[in-house]
């Protein structure tokens, strides 16, 4: 199966996403961006991230720019509240792949990891 990481710092959004994604997706949570650039390296096979922008210690922007640099191949997709351009503009300035806003669409939140994931 394969591995999505879901760094997500809310527990009830994150409950959320782990249920929605179970059926198709080993789902491993990182509680902020210092922890989802920790658990890509220490575990080396996440096959994509959804990466909320707004978390505390490391934002998942820096946290997206960090990881692009290690593995320019990963996946991310910026998955945040705040649905502004320039929220957008920033995400893939950052180097994510793909944007989606919360509260997240099932079936979009499938298609678009889809796109960049093959099962």
């Amino acid at each position: 199966m394969k591995k999505v990481l879901v760094a997500e710092d809310n527990d009830s959004n994150f409950i959320l996403m782990g249920y929605l994604l179970k059926k198709h997706y080993e789902v491993i949570r990182a509680k902020n961006g210092r922890e989802a650039v920790e658990k890509v390296e220490e575990l080396g096979d996440i096959d994509i991230v959804l990466m909320d922008l707004k978390m505390p210690e490391m934002d998942g922007l820096e946290a997206t720019r960090i990881l692009k640099q290690k593995a320019p191949n990963l996946p991310i997709i910026a998955l945040t509240a705040n649905a502004f351009s320039s929220d957008r503009e920033q995400a893939f300035e950052a180097g994510c792949d793909d944007f989606l806003s919360k509260p997240v669409n099932y079936e979009l939140c499938l298609e678009t990891m889809a796109k960049y994931v093959k099962n």
